[in-house]
């Protein structure tokens, strides 16, 4: 469990924006359900939007509705594979920021590879600190929002 001041601090920091910021989302991709619904779990309650889905198919279907600013992809799952996913993901997302997270249990030279070449943006090796986890998507938003100011100001 996250300590009080931890996940009070997170909250401020994903919760304070104007009225006109829309939230970041963060889309989690995961054949593991109880990876991903505590991945969305841990997110919602630090205020992110957040949202599972466990294949490359739902998911796909899912952000073109949902519109993520983030999704944290497993690399390895049945059907579609998390490379294959994030390739078609970056081309959903035709130019809007999409920040691509690459989860996997493995870190291999293979995998590093994989990753590289489906144009991940961040790697992390499960089981991922949920602290870091916050931390890194609380960055993300940070830029996110100076994003959608820098764009509705031109």
């Amino acid at each position: 469990m996250l300590a009080g001041r931890f996940l009070e601090a997170l909250t401020c920091s994903a919760t304070t924006s104007t009225r006109t910021t829309p939230p970041l989302r963060v889309l989690c991709i995961d054949d593991n359900h109880d990876v991903a619904d505590s991945a969305v779990d841990l997110l919602r309650a630090v205020g992110f939007e957040s949202l599972a889905c466990y294949d490359g198919p739902t998911a796909l279907i899912e952000a073109v509705s949902f519109l993520p600013g983030v999704c944290l992809i497993d690399l390895n799952m049945p059907g579609m594979d998390g490379d294959e996913v994030a390739i078609k993901l970056r081309e959903q997302a035709d130019g809007v920021p999409l920040v691509l997270v690459a989860v996997t249990a493995a870190s291999n030279d293979r995998d590093s590879t994989r990753i590289r070449d489906a144009g991940f943006d961040m790697h992390f090796v499960k089981p991922v600190d949920p602290h870091q986890l916050v931390l890194v998507v609380d960055t993300l938003w940070r830029a996110w929002h100076r994003w959608v100011l820098k764009s509705s100001s031109r």
